[in-house]
């Protein structure tokens, strides 16, 4: 094995000034040779079939910036475009342009997509073009970004060289072809130490033991080779005339018959252009780069289009000169794009610079200086005009949102434009398509009127000036927001993050806000957030009561999730005459996305595809409706929370009974055509009034269609979609949003056939949602502050990008990284409730992990959910029924059901028979799952550094690898450091590296070769409360932010470490630094290592850091607050009641027991009834009350496990007692505050359960001594007073 991995193994190197560096070493995946070139690094997450076929490319070394590439193979390459029939219908050139491909991370032959035929790595192949995989892609661009455009070199591995105490001796018998190697090449310099030539994968680590003889690689040298000193145009350029025809039903006819006909001059011509021409039904004729078109065409030609290419454009003297003389001749509209524009610029006398490092990716936001109107544009260039240079006549068309540079010329008289972006697309967004459209219609104009070749072009979209006065910044001066209340299963956490956003974006502009909110523990209604906070439930009597009150001037109905929106559909009518504006997305938009049948005509009028259905307001009408559609059938409930009300009916019994369901939550049901298996995209859209539109963040559900968004497992970006598939279903994304008139951010969500491009639109969310929370933490795009600016009609180009402080907030963020969203579910907490997951949604919380690929995100993942998970192994005892049926029934259980069936032999293709998740997750987890069953062969002694990086880099925990190597967490942790192996630590900054980032939203990764930051804070670290469950919620999130918040105010750095987002917590501008990972021992010891950590506070995040606080402080973590001793003390039951007797103090009678017999007999003796629970608990969980032998046997039985290492307590129940609480802060154990409530319910309901009345109103309770200090004396505190607890609040 070792053998094959160095026979595979490239080195890339870079040329910064006269040094040759060593960046890297990594796996080579296509052909075996060396190659030089210019390197450069393009930011789109898809499309990369489409962009090593771009001749743009031509003699480039291409970093991918995405770390995950082959994920959905390759199409055919002798499949035949349907009308330009002699071209390839996949790809934008008949071969691979760029010189050589630089990944992380590449999929190899378990790639996923029906149009696949091959992998990436045998395309390569096929085309004698290198390509190495294992490079820290993001420390690449942000050297290319901070030197500039740089040469680089892929070099193949010619043999190995035997290390004797650091001495280099040759190895003829271990090289390939039996040879002596050449000696190594002295003059390199390394990088990074991380990227040294022991390091195999290309990341972070050192060598195997360094005393001992060591074989390693050696590479081919060759000439460094820049490819802008050649025309390059010359080798890509056809060489010959070719003639192309649309087909007869579309073809444009000329006056005199002939068909409409533009001479394209190819200088790197793309096939989508051709394509782009051909089917609006002109035809093409497509001439050499140095064809002398205005001699030679003759006269017979409407319209001249330049393509685009590769190279310098000065190097283009003849084809610019022959564009010089098409201006003058003034015959025909003229139309460029990319290095077309750059020559039209210089046939017109501009002149063009090179760029430090180009643009290349498919976010590029460039503004129309005619209209104002800003477009997401897809971009391949190293050069651009000078518009300093623009002779009088022409004027800029296109500026860079982000950089400035120029991205288009028109001329003022002329019909002459061109655009430096890609508006073919292919691969990127289409939204500029339509000025192929402006080209044709401007061929069309002169051909029936000459005079019109003294106009210039005409393009839509009106005046910038005309229509910002039609759409001005609404001018409010007090602002009402409507929170969502109490926290419910699908409406939780995240609303407390949007209402937030939205409340700072308000104040940023200067409007004071009103806040109506009941729930208590939430950030937004915390003193200093909003102005005014109405502690008042969320319906339409006390929101016109506190409008006639306040007399605000607008209102946001948005922010506060389905409550909030009912209220604004209710008050709809009476807004205007209350004085009130709504903000933001129109109430009927959300009416019509919210009423099935409404939504459903409304897309249908647009030619948007929606699954069939009808709308039914009783059982007949139901029974009436699936006649037409067949079954099976999926119902949903109109204006209902969290999918409440849907399911799936195979049959007319399940369709009652739903039906039946539905009805008692909602007047109207949906009945629609089920597409249970197909796969489910999300896309998060953003549009602002002057209709500027970006999709955010796209996801793909692990789980097939089937089961509700909320209980899904969430990827984001998607992970198989084509560049073909991604687009097509981000057009119509924004074709649908606009179509609605949705002001501020939405989510649309789709069913995509994984057999074919067939999609439908599921539904269309007008608000803020769950999604959206988990999309803006993903891409560290703030999706709820955005929106919030959007409703007072600030245009998207005009907000700045938070995170790089320069670039415009008008951009789709572009990640390097992949996240992973778990649901938690708490249904152990119910009896007889079913743990099916389905339509109608279960979950009470969500994680999310962040990592460089998929096995590390997932793996995070699994162990965020609760702590006793340690990744994805095999967890016998999660499951409660066999594997086939829970794979066939997903549950809660499922993910522990693909690992145990994974575990038992169960193939990939077995498994997707019986789920349809896609086969590329299924390699991935089967990956996961074969690494695991070979870590126990080797200790954790044996373990070669090399291997131990290798599972770190999957996501492998130590606690993980310690089951695995029959060990313990701490011995594995040393056994690591030793190694070298740490963890680095990377940034989230929307743009892959492109910017620099003036934020710290910080992740771990062992895919990596540097840190993107310094450590040199000294923070200290605020543990948040980890995922919401029932007993655990946003609460803690509060007591996270005002710790944090406080710290910051007292001049205190602060590292916040979280990872739910639908938090504030993990709102990166909240701490100094936020580390989006899990709260367990390693990573919590890892960052206060890396960050030199000045202490850690556990006491803010409830039971999550709780758990760990002895731990930490065995290992000698400054643990601020209360002694971790002291924690434990309060937790163990055993310490506790020691404490209690030597205060003496009453306590119930109890019993820490280690076997079903002695916890009878304990029972027996202080009788029923008894309270059960293991050790440790948070909420009650696991806790029942036990009133016989019969029912405390069936809980032991079924609930726990009872042994010496799972313990329980049993306490025996004190009826008809009444329960007291008190909340108290303390200094040095001194209390210096407290506040006591009392329980409306005698004791015996849980504290989260429990009415609550502050200050206690039984005067006897008051009057109790509760507290007995230990010494001399009985000194005790007496419950303090109605004014005393009055004056301390």
């Amino acid at each position: 094995m070792a053998d094959q991995e160095m026979e595979s193994m490239m080195a890339l190197e870079v040329k910064d000034g006269d040094r040759s560096i060593r960046f890297c070493e990594g796996k080579s995946f296509g052909a075996n040779r060396s190659v030089a070139g210019e390197l450069v690094f393009q930011t789109g997450m898809v499309g990369y079939p489409e962009s090593i076929t771009d001749p743009s490319y031509r003699g480039q070394i291409l970093v991918i910036t995405f770390p995950l590439v082959g994920n959905y193979g390759v199409p055919a390459r002798d499949e035949k475009d349907a009308i330009l029939q002699d071209l390839p219908a996949y790809f934008e050139a008949s071969e691979i342009h760029i010189a050589g491909l630089v990944v992380a991370t590449y999929c190899g032959e378990e790639f996923s997509h029906h149009l696949a035929t091959s992998s990436l790595g045998t395309w390569l192949k096929e085309q004698n073009v290198p390509a190495i995989c294992g490079v820290d892609t993001r420390a690449l661009t942000k050297r290319i970004r901070e030197k500039g455009s740089m040469l680089g070199r892929l070099l193949m591995q010619t043999g190995t060289q035997r290390l004797n105490n650091g001495s280099a001796t040759p190895n003829g018998i271990s090289t390939p072809n039996g040879t002596a190697t050449p000696s190594m090449t002295s003059s390199l310099t390394s990088l990074n130490a991380a990227n040294g030539p022991f390091s195999v994968n290309g990341i972070n680590g050192v060598s195997e033991h360094l005393h001992k003889a060591k074989e390693i690689a050696v590479y081919e040298e060759i000439e460094w080779y820049d490819p802008n000193i050649r025309n390059l145009v010359a080798d890509v350029s056809t060489p010959e005339p070719k003639l192309y025809s649309p087909s007869p039903s579309s073809a444009l006819r000329h006056p005199s018959g002939r068909p409409v006909r533009v001479v394209c001059v190819d200088v790197g011509l793309k096939y989508n252009q051709l394509r782009c021409l051909v089917n609006r039904g002109v035809e093409v004729q497509v001439v050499p780069w140095d064809y002398d078109f205005p001699q030679l065409a003759g006269k017979d030609y409407d319209g001249l289009f330049i393509s685009n290419g590769p190279g310098d454009p000065a190097m283009m003297e003849s084809t610019a000169k022959h564009i010089g003389a098409a201006l003058k001749e003034a015959r025909t509209p003229i139309f460029g794009i990319c290095l077309g524009h750059q020559l039209l610029a210089r046939a017109a006398g501009a002149e063009t610079v090179k760029m430090k490092f180009g643009n290349r990716g498919h976010n590029i936001p460039c503004t129309n200086m005619l209209s104002g109107k800003c477009y997401i544009t897809s971009q391949n260039h190293g050069f651009a005009v000078d518009a300093g240079t623009l002779p009088t006549e022409w004027t800029e068309l296109f500026v860079n949102a982000n950089d400035q540079s120029n991205e288009g010329i028109r001329h003022i008289n002329r019909p002459y434009f061109s655009v430096q972006f890609h508006p073919e697309s292919t691969p990127g967004p289409r939204d500029t398509e339509f000025l192929f459209d402006v080209f044709i219609q401007t061929i069309l104009r002169t051909i029936g009127d000459p005079q019109k070749m003294q106009q210039p072009v005409v393009f839509p979209g009106g005046d910038a000036a005309e229509n910002a006065a039609l759409k001005p910044k609404v001018n409010v001066k007090k602002v009402l927001v409507l929170g969502s209340g109490g926290l419910s299963i699908g409406q939780a956490g995240e609303f407390d993050y949007s209402g937030s956003q939205a409340i700072k974006a308000l104040k940023e502009e200067g409007i004071y806000t009103i806040l109506i909110n009941p729930n208590i523990a939430t950030i937004q209604t915390s003193k200093g957030l909003a102005d005014k906070v109405y502690f008042l439930p969320v319906n339409a009597e006390f929101v016109r009561k506190v409008i006639k009150q306040e007399q605000p001037d607008a209102i946001y109905v948005t922010f506060g999730g389905q409550t909030a929106l009912q209220v604004g559909i209710q008050l709809k009518d009476e807004f205007e005459a209350l004085g009130v504006k709504v903000l933001g997305t129109p109430i009927d938009t959300i009416i019509t996305t919210e009423d099935r049948e409404l939504f459903a005509r409304s897309m249908e009028s647009i030619g948007a595809p929606c699954a069939k259905s009808k709308s039914a307001s009783n059982i007949d009408e139901a029974l009436d409706a699936v006649e037409g559609i067949g079954y099976p059938v999926i119902i949903r409930a109109a204006y209902a929370l969290g999918g409440l009300g849907s399911g799936f009916a195979e049959n007319k019994a399940q369709l009652l009974d739903l039906c039946n369901k539905a009805f008692a939550v909602s007047p109207q049901v949906l009945i629609e055509r089920s597409m249970k298996g197909w796969k489910e995209i999300e896309y998060e859209v953003v549009r602002d009034a002057q209709d500027n539109c970006i999709t955010v963040c796209n996801m793909e559900n692990f789980d097939p269609l089937g089961i509700h968004t909320g209980d899904s497992v969430v990827v984001a970006p998607s992970q198989t979609l084509s560049d073909e598939d991604y687009n097509m279903l981000r057009t119509t994304a924004v074709r649908v949003i606009r179509h609605l008139g949705v002001v501020g951010e939405c989510n649309i969500q789709y069913a995509l056939n994984p057999d074919s491009r067939e999609y439908c639109i599921i539904e269309v969310n007008a608000r803020l949602s769950r999604s959206s929370a988990l999309a803006s933490k993903a891409t560290g795009y703030p999706l709820a502050f955005i929106a919030a600016k959007l409703g007072l009609n600030i245009p998207l180009n005009e907000i700045k990008n938070t995170v790089t402080k320069v670039t415009s907030a008008c951009f789709e963020p572009s990640l390097d990284y992949v996240v992973v969203k778990i649901p938690r579910w708490d249904l152990k907490k119910f009896t007889r409730v079913s743990t099916l997951l389905g339509s109608s949604m279960k979950s009470v919380g969500e994680v999310m992990s962040i990592g460089r690929t998929f096995e590390e995100a997932i793996q995070k993942a699994i162990r965020s959910v609760d702590p006793s998970n340690l990744g994805f192994n095999e967890t016998t005892a999660l499951m409660s029924i066999d594997i086939d049926t829970e794979l066939q029934t997903p549950s809660d259980q499922r993910m522990f059901a693909l690992a145990n069936a994974m575990h038992n032999g169960y193939s990939v293709e077995k498994i997707w028979q019986m789920t349809r998740i896609d086969k590329w997750f299924l390699h991935k987890l089967k990956g996961l799952s074969d690494f695991g069953k070979e870590m126990r062969e080797y200790g954790v002694d044996s373990i070669s550094p090399s291997l131990m990086r290798r599972a770190k880099s999957m996501g492998f925990s130590d606690r993980q690898l310690a089951l695995f190597w029959d060990s313990n967490e701490q011995h594995v942790r040393r056994t690591r450091i030793e190694a070298g192996v740490m963890p680095v630590v990377k940034q989230i900054d929307t743009v892959a590296a492109e910017f620099p980032a003036y934020t710290n939203y910080l992740y771990l990764t062992y895919n990596g070769a540097e840190n993107d930051v310094h450590f040199d804070d000294r923070g200290t670290m605020v543990l948040g409360s980890g995922v919401y469950r029932i007993g655990s919620s946003v609460e803690f999130d509060w007591c996270s932010v005002r710790a944090v918040r406080t710290l910051r105010d007292a001049g205190h750095k602060t590292v916040m470490v979280n990872y739910n987002p639908e938090t504030v917590s993990t709102d990166y501008d909240e701490a100094d630094r936020l580390y989006f990972e899990n709260i367990t021992l390693e990573n919590v010891l890892d960052i206060y290592q890396l960050e030199h950590s000045s202490g850690v506070m556990l006491s803010m995040g409830g039971q999550t850091p709780n758990n760990i606080s002895l731990p930490l402080y065995r290992s000698n973590v400054r643990v601020l607050g209360t002694s971790p001793e002291m924690i434990d003390t309060a937790e163990n039951r055993y310490k506790f009641s020691r404490m209690l007797d030597r205060l003496g103090v009453d306590q119930p009678q109890w019993k820490e027991l280690t076997s079903t017999e002695e916890a009878k007999a304990f029972c027996k003796k202080v009788k029923y009834p008894v309270l059960v629970r293991p050790s440790y608990v948070l909420s009650g969980a696991a806790m029942n009350t036990v009133y016989s032998e019969h029912d405390l046997g069936n809980y032991l039985a079924q609930a726990v496990d009872v042994s010496k290492d799972h313990p329980v307590v049993i306490t025996k129940y004190i009826e008809n007692a009444k329960e007291i609480e008190m909340d108290a802060v303390a200094r040095n154990g001194t209390m210096i505050g407290h506040f006591v409530s009392e329980h409306v319910e005698n004791a015996g309901i849980h504290s989260g359960d429990a009415t609550l009345i502050l200050p206690p109103q039984d005067r006897e309770a008051q009057r109790q001594d509760i507290v007995r200090a230990p010494g001399d004396g009985r000194r005790a505190w007496r419950w303090p007073s109605a004014s005393d607890l009055h004056h301390t609040s």
